[in-house]
Formats: C-alpha cells, sequence, structure tokens
C-alpha cells in the first residue's frame, strides 16, 4: 500500500500549474519587446549563440524538482518497516477474571469495570516492559500474547466481557498454568504473573499452580476486588439477580485468605484494591523488585519512509539544471552527431535505455503482483529472471520457493528456500524460510525434517507464535504416526496370532463335538433356569447404568459465576 503521512504539504503543487502560467505570460510579453526592436529573424541571426528551448528545458527541469521536493515533504510511505529495540525491563501477565461474580457492584461501578481500569493503569505505567493478557473464568484462553504493543492491550481490553467464555465458574488453577506456559524463553529476566480476582475459586488447585509457578522462577501477585461482606450478581438486561440450584440469590463476597494462600504459594503478594493509585504504588514497589534485563523487541510498521527515492531524483534534476546552459555551447557543436539538438537526443537515449533495462529488484515487484493476482507461473519466470541477474537475491530465492509451493511444486520449493537461507543476512527473513520448508515437510508427512526446519525458525525468531504451534503440532503427528506404525505391526502379530489360535480352537471343537456325544444332553428344567439367571442379570446391569447417567457430570452446572 503507498499513503503521504502529511498529505496537506500535496496543496503546494498548485504552486507548478501557477509557475507555469507566470512564465508564460512572462515570455510572451518578452516576445513582444523584442517585436519592438525589429524583425524576429534579423534579431535571431544577431544573436546567433542564444537558443530558443534551453531556457524553457531548464524551466521544467526545476519545475520537477519542486514537485519532487513538495512530495518528499508530504512524506511518501509504502510497504512494511520492520525495526529492532532494546528496552530494560521483565515481563508480566496479567490474569484477569471474567465469571459472572465480577458483574457484582459492591464496588463502583463494577468489579470488572474497576478490574479493567486496574489494568489499564499497569499498561500506562509500563515504558520498557513486555506485558501479555489471559482472561479466565471456568476457563481460559490467551486475549493477547506477550508483547510490547501496549495500544494493542489497551484495545483488546475493551472488548472484554463475561459472555466472552461459555463455561462459567472460576478457575484460577488454570489460569495460573496458563500464564506459565505464555512467557518467552529468556532467562535471567524477571517474571511475573498477576491475578486480578475475586477470590472465589471452585475448582481448586491454585496453591499448588502457585507453587509450581514459583519453582519456575515466576512470581504470582494477587489482587483482590470486591468486599467481604458481599453483594448479589445482576444479570444483564433485567433487574434481577442470579439464583443458585435451590432458587436462592447468589452472594458472591471477596476470599481474601484464598487470595493470601495463593499469593504466599506463589512467592508473591496479595493486595486489596480499594484505590486503583494506592493499590497500584504497592503493586510497583513490589514488582520493582524483580530483576530486570535487556531484551530486543521486533517493532512491525505497516509503512516505511520512501522519500529517499524523491530526494535522489530531485538532486538529480538540479545537477542537470545547473550544467545546462541557456546559450548554446560552441564546444558541444563540434561533437554534434544527432542535428541541431544533441543534449537532447542523448538524454532521451539514456532514458530509453534505462526503460527497457529492468533490474532484478524491478524484476522481482514484478513477480510479486504476479504472485498476488494469482499468477504464480507467471511469478515464477520473474523470479527466475531476476536470479539470473542475481543469483544471490535472497528475496528473488525466497520468493521463488513460494511461487513453487503454491503451484504444488514442493520439492523444488525446499531447494530454493534452502538456498534462500544461505544468502538471506537478515533473522527474521531466514526464519520465514526455515517455517515454510516447515510446512512443506509437514504436508508430506516428513514431520522429522519439518521439526528440524521449526527449531531453525524458532532460534532465529523466538517470538513466531505461529511457528511455535505448528512446531507442538508436528511433534504430536510425529507420535502418532509412530504410534499407528507400532499399531499396525502389533496387528499384523495379532493377526498371525488370532490364526494360530482359530487353527487351534478348531481342532479343541473338533474334540469336544466327540466328548458330547458321549455326554447325556441337559434337561429343559436346567436350560430354564440358566436362561432366567441371565435375563435377570441383564436387567441388573442395565439399572446400574440408568442410575449412573442420572447423576450430574461436571461441577460448572451447580456454581455457574
Amino acid at each position: 500500500m503507498f499513503r503521504f503521512e502529511d498529505p496537506i504539504y500535496l496543496y503546494l503543487l498548485l504552486l507548478i500549474p501557477l509557475l507555469a502560467v507566470i512564465r508564460f505570460i512572462t515570455s510572451r510579453r518578452q516576445k513582444k519587446r523584442l517585436r519592438k526592436f525589429g524583425d524576429p529573424k534579423l534579431l535571431r541571426e544577431l544573436m546567433p549563440d542564444l537558443s530558443r528551448w534551453r531556457p524553457s528545458v531548464k524551466f521544467w527541469l526545476l519545475e520537477g524538482a519542486l514537485a519532487l521536493l513538495i512530495l518528499m515533504l508530504a512524506r511518501p510511505q509504502m510497504g512494511t518497516r520492520i525495526s529492532h529495540e532494546k528496552r530494560t525491563g521483565i515481563e508480566t501477565i496479567i490474569c484477569l477474571d471474567i465469571s459472572n461474580s465480577m458483574r457484582a457492584e459492591d464496588v463502583t461501578p463494577s468489579r470488572l469495570d474497576r478490574a479493567k481500569m486496574m489494568v489499564e493503569n499497569l499498561v500506562d505505567h509500563f515504558t520498557d516492559d513486555k506485558i501479555g493478557l489471559i482472561v479466565f473464568a471456568g476457563d481460559a484462553f490467551v486475549q493477547l500474547p506477550i508483547t510490547s504493543d501496549y495500544v494493542s492491550a489497551k484495545m483488546f481490553l475493551a472488548n472484554i466481557d463475561p459472555s466472552m467464555i461459555a463455561t462459567q465458574g472460576t478457575d484460577v488453577a488454570r489460569a495460573v498454568e496458563m500464564a506459565t506456559h505464555s512467557f518467552t524463553q529468556e532467562k535471567g529476566i524477571g517474571k511475573a504473573i498477576i491475578v486480578i480476582t475475586d477470590g472465589e475459586d471452585h475448582e481448586g488447585g491454585a496453591v499448588e499452580a502457585a507453587e509450581a509457578a514459583k519453582k519456575a522462577g515466576m512470581r504470582v501477585y494477587m489482587l483482590g476486588i470486591g468486599s467481604a461482606k458481599g453483594a448479589p450478581i445482576p444479570i444483564p438486561g433485567t433487574s434481577d439477580y442470579m439464583t443458585d440450584n435451590t432458587g436462592q440469590t447468589v452472594m458472591s463476597a471477596l476470599n481474601e485468605d484464598m487470595c493470601k494462600q495463593i499469593a504466599a504459594a506463589g512467592g508473591g503478594a496479595y493486595i486489596h484494591v480499594e484505590n486503583n493509585s494506592n493499590a497500584q504504588d504497592l503493586l510497583d514497589q513490589e514488582l520493582d523488585k524483580l530483576s530486570k534485563k535487556e531484551t530486543q523487541s521486533t517493532i512491525y510498521s505497516d509503512y516505511d519512509e520512501q522519500f529517499q527515492a524523491f530526494a535522489i531524483l530531485a538532486l538529480l534534476l538540479l545537477v542537470i539544471e545547473v550544467c545546462f546552459l541557456e546559450s548554446k555551447n560552441p564546444i558541444a557543436k563540434r561533437f554534434s552527431l544527432f542535428g541541431r539538438k544533441p543534449i537532447a537526443t542523448v538524454l532521451l537515449a539514456m532514458v530509453a535505455l534505462g526503460a527497457t533495462a529492468q533490474t532484478d529488484r524491478q524484476l522481482v515487484r514484478q513477480g510479486n503482483k504476479q504472485f498476488r493476482s494469482g499468477d504464480y507461473a507467471a511469478a515464477e519466470v520473474s523470479y527466475r529472471k531476476a536470479l539470473e541477474k542475481n543469483d544471490r537475491n535472497a528475496q528473488a530465492l525466497f520468493n521463488l520457493g513460494n511461487a513453487l509451493m503454491a503451484q504444488n511444486k514442493d520439492s523444488a520449493a525446499v531447494v530454493e528456500f534452502e538456498k534462500a537461507t544461505k544468502q538471506e543476512t537478515n533473522d527474521l527473513r531466514k526464519s520465514m524460510a526455515y517455517h515454510n520448508m516447515g510446512v512443506v515437510c509437514q504436508r508430506h508427512q516428513m514431520f522429522g525434517e519439518a521439526i528440524e526446519a521449526y527449531k531453525q525458525s524458532l532460534r532465529l525468531n523466538p517470538h513466531d507464535d505461529e511457528t511455535r504451534y505448528n512446531l507442538e503440532l508436528c511433534k504430536r503427528q510425529q507420535k502418532q504416526q509412530n504410534k499407528d506404525n507400532k499399531d499396525n505391526k502389533d496387528n499384523k502379530d495379532k493377526q498371525n496370532k488370532q490364526d494360530q489360535q482359530k487353527q487351534d480352537q478348531q481342532k479343541q471343537d473338533q474334540q469336544k463335538q466327540q466328548e458330547q456325544k458321549q455326554e447325556p444332553k441337559m434337561s429343559k428344567e436346567n436350560a430354564e433356569q440358566l436362561l432366567n439367571a441371565a435375563m435377570q442379570q441383564e436387567k441388573q446391569t442395565q439399572e446400574r447404568m440408568k442410575k449412573a447417567q442420572q447423576q450430574p457430570q461436571r461441577r460448572h452446572i451447580q456454581k455457574n459465576w
């Protein structure tokens, strides 16, 4: 995409036609004054070095340079820019309770709204730290992976509501366990888990999860919201309050004892949020105790500055204008091979030559347009032409691999990706090449090669969550494949064993038949007794299954707040 960051400066382009009109009027007045001196043909013979077209060329060169300078002021931007920033701070995962009990209004305006305000204050106080956001109720999921983008954190925070999670209840242990696996792999940096909740824990296991987090080098801080007296839980859109299975109004109260136990087990601290500013000061004091480390963050910008190209063109036009004389150059006449306008002819030839000769970068851009339009075969041709001009163009190698992969030419695509990893100097783009190699290998169930490619990609870009997910999926698929191969082998052995047993069984049956011929037959009364016993046993089994199905399956049905 292309845009101007400061488009207001584009109004200055109106100066271009205005100056052209002024020059046209000035030129006409000058010609009228010359006619008063005599015949124009006689005047041209008296001024043989005067050129009629050179002043116009110089004027339009200046006009072009002015237009380019105005475009520079408007800051043209296009493409994507990747920057790396070094920051010194900690990593923090915020676990926000969004269960129905957080709708209680014992704090103003409600527990959930007060919690959101607290998270927003936390984000405003962070400068060089990384932050992540997890929401939980009866289940938990990552709302925002750990990042340095505080704007995104506030944006996600605004859309949080208890209706986001269908499984209600409060499972603090699940949130803490998920937070422990959401940090980066960097060592030596302080890692904090901040749980904002009213302290009700319906599932248990939170203390054990906090102890496990502490052993992993993390600290668990509990921020309690609500009052110990408790308050009813309003039902959205109505004036009623939530009731339990017996029809009694549910009173949700802050469980400070539980919060203190979890914080102590996690090596952190418990803070009661009565006033956001006081709670923020106490939390800042606790977080300052954690060790800080210099980390590198990758910042992606949708647009990159492109004023450099306009600056080079403007400078080139100004140099040409300075070298271009208004009067005819007597020295240049001796080298005139193209008539009366040798310089213009040479310039036109240079422009034509530059237009016909395509560089490898131009061919790559051409291939990119064809690739985006879906013409992968034409894009492949353009990328190969670019490599003929420069076989070390890493971008052309990577894009060629993508074009081949889009045409299901996977083996050839892997070869190009391997070449790209050898020529590429940017770690981020190199990691993308390894990622695509892993995708191709995973597609063909070459899980060992795919796992190695994903690992190489993560070594270069540890923050790529998609690669990390594909790696875990590939490991599971490899385990399943190994299990299937083992099962197939076991099935063959089992089949052979069954065939042998079948043969043995046939022999035994034949022997039994011979023995039965010699034994007396069962009486009718004995047969009826055996049949009645079997029917009675089947009836008792069905009654036990029916009672088991009528029992409640999950605890969340009883406490959905």
